[in-house]
């Protein structure tokens, strides 16, 4: 990804080059005047463009224009606030208005680059039964990059979502036919949670409550009709932030640090949970609890940077077998686990037979070479009168036994 920086000011430019470097990893070209940008314009694809308003050889904001002909998002990073100016550039599309204030404008516009980067694989829904207020937000979502749906009632915005379930926001007006914002947020939310799916309520009605209204049903925010479009923006980002935010610490806590794979926790609230519901339709349910052969020697021999690649790999291979029906997690150290919900313990001995042959023929690549590794697994079926505990202390058994009788061995309990 490359973005220009055009600025005439050494400080601000080294300063946004830091920033956005740091942010985004990403190539950053400096131009200190038009002349300059218009040749870095003609030899590069950019993403993004920073600009400053006034220039040496350009005092009328051209760089704005020539950046939006070329269709590249503008952010417009200004060392004086003029409300007209600000008004006729957004009006055009820029992405927003930045004033030089201090290290936190430069810090929110390298942010600012950062979440139009993500913003390219978010998809947001419209539901609006005015196509003129419908056209007006999707032209605001696209100037930052969004995927945009539009549903003209709240019936329409139910269908768009079942046929796109990994819509992140969802952005409703209140008066709609059919099925209002109200209906509409209380329909969603007993399907999607708050980490699954943001909900940004609109109106024009004059009616006080409607925000108070809106957020106890169930929306994240709410915004009054008619708004400025730097609110609409930061509302927005506000909310999918908050949403990132609380991804990341869903991950923190039920994805294991090192492998990527979920955690003892996770896999134990999961399994706890669907119990009952086995249980009671007479289900299917079997585990295999496995653990890496020798794997204090790879540690031992080869270092502890090592250990960690053979476990990542061995990760990466369960996942690419198990993860896309079944449950897979690491429970600490070389030891992990995977929960087979519909499938006999022969049918999971069968899949986990397979993957121990195909870990014992294709060795693992590492920095210190190839090692051939292997897996003992102990493998068991749900008794309707245990839990999970006592689940993983019967595999626990079998996988002693798998231990005791060679290594790289399947048994079942």
């Amino acid at each position: 990804m490359r973005i220009l920086v055009v600025e005439d000011s050494q400080v601000v430019s080294r300063v946004m080059r830091h920033l956005l470097t740091q942010e985004l990893n990403c190539d950053v070209d400096v131009a200190p005047d038009l002349a300059s940008a218009k040749i870095l314009l003609a030899e590069n694809d950019y993403f993004v463009a920073v600009t400053d308003l006034n220039l040496p050889d350009a005092q009328e904001g051209e760089i704005v224009k020539l950046v939006l002909a070329k269709q590249i998002p503008c952010i417009v990073l200004t060392g004086s606030w003029d409300p007209q100016e600000r008004s006729r550039l957004l009006q055009l599309g820029i992405v927003d208005y930045v004033l030089k204030e201090n290290r936190f404008s430069y810090e929110y516009t390298a942010k600012l680059v950062r979440r139009l980067q993500r913003n390219q694989s978010v998809k947001v829904l419209v539901a609006d039964d005015s196509m003129v207020s419908r056209k007006f937000i999707r032209s605001l979502l696209e100037q930052h990059l969004f995927q945009v749906i539009e549903a003209d009632d709240g019936i329409a915005a139910l269908d768009t979502l079942k046929e796109n379930p990994d819509i992140k926001l969802l952005i409703t007006d209140y008066n709609m036919p059919r099925l209002d914002g109200f209906g509409l947020i209380i329909k969603v939310r007993e399907q999607f949670s708050r980490e699954e799916l943001a909900i940004i309520g609109l109106s024009s009605d004059s009616d006080e409550s409607l925000s108070a209204r809106f957020i106890k049903n169930g929306a994240n925010d709410f915004l009054q009709k008619p708004f400025v479009h730097e609110e609409f923006h930061c509302r927005v980002l506000n909310t999918l932030d908050a949403l990132d935010m609380m991804a990341k610490l869903w991950e923190q806590a039920n994805l294991d640090y090192l492998t990527n794979v979920f955690n003892r926790r996770y896999f134990f609230n999961l399994y706890e949970e669907k119990l009952p519901t086995i249980t009671r339709n007479q289900g299917t349910l079997s585990l295999g609890l496995m653990d890496i052969d020798f794997f204090k020697k790879v540690n031992d021999g080869y270092g502890h940077d090592v250990g960690d690649e053979v476990l990542v790999e061995f990760a990466k291979r369960l996942k690419h077998s198990f993860s896309q029906h079944f449950t897979v997690a690491r429970f600490g150290g070389e030891e992990f686990v995977v929960g087979f919900k519909g499938l006999s313990v022969e049918k999971s001995f069968a899949l986990l037979d397979r993957f121990r042959m195909q870990m014992e023929s294709t060795p693992v690549m590492t920095t210190k070479g190839e090692l051939t590794i292997t897996v003992s697994i102990g493998v068991t079926n749900f008794n309707h009168d245990e839990n999970v505990d006592g689940m993983l202390q019967r595999a626990d058994v079998a996988l002693y036994e798998a231990k005791e009788g060679g290594r790289n061995l399947v048994s079942i309990a």
